[in-house]
């Protein structure tokens, strides 16, 4: 499979967040997935991909010029595509990918979470996201996406769009377990 994995650069943050992400890339380095990332080398971000490395996985960076240009890609990446914009660099994390997971991070991750929530709820995707509730992160989300539909902005049907996982070792299991996103996503889109 080929995982988009969202996640920050902060390094200040707590180091539980970082040892997650190290553990999810040698994780999914040891499945034989690709893990196609923001390609850059601080945070999560780059804890992600030193642990996948550190097993020999396979991992694409996607970073914008002005990055590049400020240096903040990781220089172990052998697969670093160089986009003109954030928009592109989105674009091109969520094509062709199997699945997305969302590791705990600041609004940079939130907006490309919620462009893919709002892609898969258009039926435009149609595979797994997972949110990686390290030190219970996404719990506050979750209940709001969780109001929205008890206020009638989404459909009851729209909360099987996302799932958590607890741990790095439960995010194959939930990809895996996630029921496919059909071709009736458009019917269920407008709130009946």
């Amino acid at each position: 499979m080929r995982i988009c994995v969202y996640c920050a650069s902060s390094n200040q943050a707590d180091s539980h967040y970082r040892a997650a992400a190290f553990r999810l890339g040698e994780l999914l380095a040891d499945g034989g997935h690709t893990i196609v990332y923001g390609g850059g080398l601080a945070g999560s971000m780059g804890a992600l991909a030193d642990g996948a490395l550190s097993k020999g996985g396979e991992v694409v960076g996607v970073i914008p010029r002005f990055m590049a240009d400020l240096e903040w890609q990781h220089p172990g990446i052998g697969d670093m595509q160089v986009v003109e914009d954030m928009r592109e660099r989105k674009r091109r994390l969520l094509t062709g990918s199997d699945a997305v997971v969302a590791l705990p991070g600041g609004c940079g991750t939130l907006e490309e979470l919620f462009e893919a929530i709002t892609l898969k709820r258009l039926g435009l995707y149609f595979k797994p996201i997972i949110l990686l509730d390290t030190l219970g992160y996404w719990q506050p989300l979750d209940a709001f996406l969780h109001k929205t539909i008890e206020q009638r902005f989404m459909n009851p049907e729209h909360a099987a769009m996302w799932s958590l996982a607890a741990e790095p070792e439960d995010v194959l299991p939930a990809i895996r377990n996630t029921p496919e996103w059909d071709a009736h996503a458009r019917e269920r889109a407008v709130v009946r």
